[in-house]
C-alpha cells in the first residue's frame, strides 16, 4: 500500500483524542506528519495502555465511550469544553472512535481547525463516526486508503505502510501460545478460547489475556484480564505464536515488535462486536503479508504452524516533503 508524500509539520499545539486500543495506537503513530508540539494534550481513557503509551505527555482522562454511546458522547462534551476553553489550541486530530465526536465538533465551535483521520481498518469506506463527520462541512476528513478517497476525504499516510514480513532461519516453538483478545469492554469472544482448546496446542505454557472473555476457569496456563503493555511485548516475545483477536492496535504492537500474528476476526452474529469491520482488517491483513487470518472455523494446528515460519519486517520510510496544504483543513 503506496503512502502519499506528506512533510513533516512544524511544530503545532494539538489536541488529540482517541478512544483506547486501536485508535489511541494509530494516533501515536501518525504524530510524525502531524507536528504536535510538546504541550499538545491528548484525550483518551484511563487504561494500563493510555498511561504507558502517553507517559510524560499532557493528558485528559474521560470516563469511557463505548461504540455507539451517544449518552457517553454527550458527557464527555462537558470536560472536553472546558478543556478547549482553558487554553488556545492550533488544531484538534481525532482517530476515532465515538469519542471524536465529543472533540471535533466542539473543536469547530470554538474556531479550532478540526481533522478526522478514519482507521486503517476501515478498507471500504468510513465508520459510523466517519459517517457522522462527514456531515460536518467544517471538519477536515482523511482516508488511509486510496481506493475510496476522493474530495472530501483526503489521502492520510497509511499506518501500515511500512511493514513487510519474511521467512524465519528457524521456525518458533508452536507450542508457547499468548492469546491475546484485546481491550474492548462489553464484549466476549468465547468461540476463539474455544478453537484454540479444541486444536490441542493450549498447555501449561499458554498465556492468555481475555479482556471482557473472563470467567474461564477451564483453561490451561496463566490467565489474564488486562496486562500492561511492557508485559503484553514480553509475553508476545516470548511465544512461539501469536493468536489474536483482528484488532488494529493489537496488530500495530505485534508488527512493531516483528512478531506474524495469527488473527481471527470476531463476529457481528456472535455479538463478540459492534459490527463486522475486523473482517476488513483480516483481509487487508491477508493482502499486505503481514499476519495470516482465518475464520474462527478455520482456525486449527495447521494455521498456527503456518505463522510459525515468518517473521515481520518494518522498512519504516520516513515522510517526504509536500505541500503544506496536504494537512489543512478542505
Amino acid at each position: 500500500m503506496a503512502s502519499p508524500s506528506v512533510e513533516v509539520r512544524a511544530a503545532r499545539k494539538l489536541v488529540l483524542a482517541a478512544s483506547t486500543g486501536g485508535h489511541l495506537v494509530e494516533l501515536v503513530r501518525q504524530l510524525p506528519f502531524l507536528g504536535a508540539s510538546d504541550d499538545s494534550l491528548f484525550i483518551t481513557f484511563r487504561t494500563p495502555q493510555s498511561e504507558s503509551l502517553l507517559r510524560g505527555r499532557r493528558v485528559l482522562y474521560v470516563p469511557y465511550v463505548r461504540p455507539r454511546d451517544y449518552a457517553g458522547v454527550v458527557k464527555a462534551v462537558g470536560l472536553v469544553n472546558r478543556a478547549m476553553a482553558a487554553e488556545k489550541f492550533d488544531g484538534a486530530v481525532s482517530t476515532g472512535a465515538a469519542i471524536a465526536l465529543s472533540v471535533l465538533p466542539v473543536a469547530r465551535l470554538r474556531g479550532i481547525p478540526a481533522t478526522y483521520i478514519e482507521s486503517v481498518c476501515r478498507v471500504d469506506g468510513p465508520s459510523t463516526t466517519g459517517r457522522v463527520l462527514a456531515a460536518v462541512p467544517s471538519v477536515s476528513l482523511r482516508t488511509q486508503h486510496e481506493s475510496w478517497s476522493g474530495r472530501r476525504w483526503r489521502m492520510q499516510p497509511s499506518v501500515l505502510s511500512t511493514y513487510g514480513s519474511a521467512p524465519r532461519e528457524f521456525p518458533t516453538d508452536t507450542q508457547r501460545l499468548f492469546v491475546t483478545l484485546g481491550t474492548i469492554e462489553g464484549y466476549r469472544f468465547d468461540s476463539i478460547v474455544d478453537a484454540v482448546l479444541a486444536s490441542g496446542s493450549a498447555n501449561e505454557d499458554t498465556v492468555w489475556q481475555l479482556g471482557s472473555t473472563n470467567n474461564r476457569p477451564d483453561l490451561p496456563g496463566r490467565v489474564f484480564g488486562q496486562i500492561a503493555p511492557h508485559e503484553f511485548e514480553r509475553y508476545a516475545r516470548e511465544a512461539g505464536v501469536v493468536v489474536t483477536h483482528a484488532g488494529v492496535g493489537t496488530l500495530i504492537g505485534l508488527l512493531g515488535h516483528g512478531i506474524y500474528p495469527l488473527m481471527v476476526p470476531r463476529r457481528l452474529h456472535r455479538g463478540e462486536h459492534v459490527d463486522d469491520h475486523q473482517l476488513q482488517i483480516a483481509e487487508l491483513v491477508n493482502r499486505l503479508g503481514i499476519g495470516h487470518a482465518v475464520e474462527v472455523e478455520e482456525f486449527d494446528a495447521e494455521a498456527i504452524r503456518l505463522v510459525a515460519d515468518r517473521r515481520i519486517v518494518d522498512y519504516a520510510m520516513p515522510p517526504t516533503t509536500a505541500d503544506e496544504r496536504d494537512l489543512e483543513p478542505a
